[in-house]
């Protein structure tokens, strides 16, 4: 007879491909691939990442990536643009070390750390990139619009009452 765990986490949605995820007291999971080199990027500094995005939701949880699209996500550092689960993954905290150039981070970003702010603003024009009181990476709604999609579903969309967990391996760049 077979045991069913009665425990609702997503189990398989949020492995790390092998690596051991660190836990943070802001209940950001992390781990890194490859360790970069040089100095570490601060506050009011410009930042460029590829990333790829994933949901511990749905059938399909791949969103977006900015791999091969010829543009990395850039941002200034601290300019309260991006979610805060990216800065915190960059910069560090406390107990997470800041990447270096040429890193690669797994990370999971808890809902309170990504988009909520974006399903509770109850205004849609926040929910496309570049918008006035928005936070990206938004996957770009005129380029990709499945992307946009499956994100928009998940992310921004009021008639859920929750966000998943958002799963981004995340490479860092120098100076560019």
């Amino acid at each position: 007879m077979a045991v069913l765990s009665s425990d609702p986490r997503p189990a398989h949605a949020v492995q790390s491909n092998g690596l051991p995820l660190a836990l943070s007291s802001t209940g950001l999971k992390w781990a890194d691939a490859k360790v970069g080199s040089g100095t570490a990027p601060s506050i009011d500094q410009y930042a460029s990442i590829d990333y790829s995005m994933a949901s511990t939701a749905g059938r399909f949880p791949q969103i977006y990536t900015t791999k091969d699209k010829g543009a990395p996500y850039r941002w200034k550092l601290g300019d309260k643009s991006t979610i805060r689960g990216i800065e915190m993954s960059v910069l560090g905290t406390d107990d997470i070390p800041p990447m270096l150039p040429g890193g690669i981070r797994r990370v999971i970003v808890p809902s309170n750390l990504g988009y909520d702010m974006l399903r509770n603003a109850g205004n849609n024009k926040v929910c496309v990139a570049g918008a006035d009181g928005s936070v990206g990476p938004i996957p770009p709604k005129d380029m990709d619009y499945e992307a946009y999609q499956r994100w928009y579903s998940f992310y921004c969309n009021p008639r859920i009452p929750y966000q998943p967990d958002l799963v981004l391996d995340i490479k860092l760049y120098g100076k560019r």
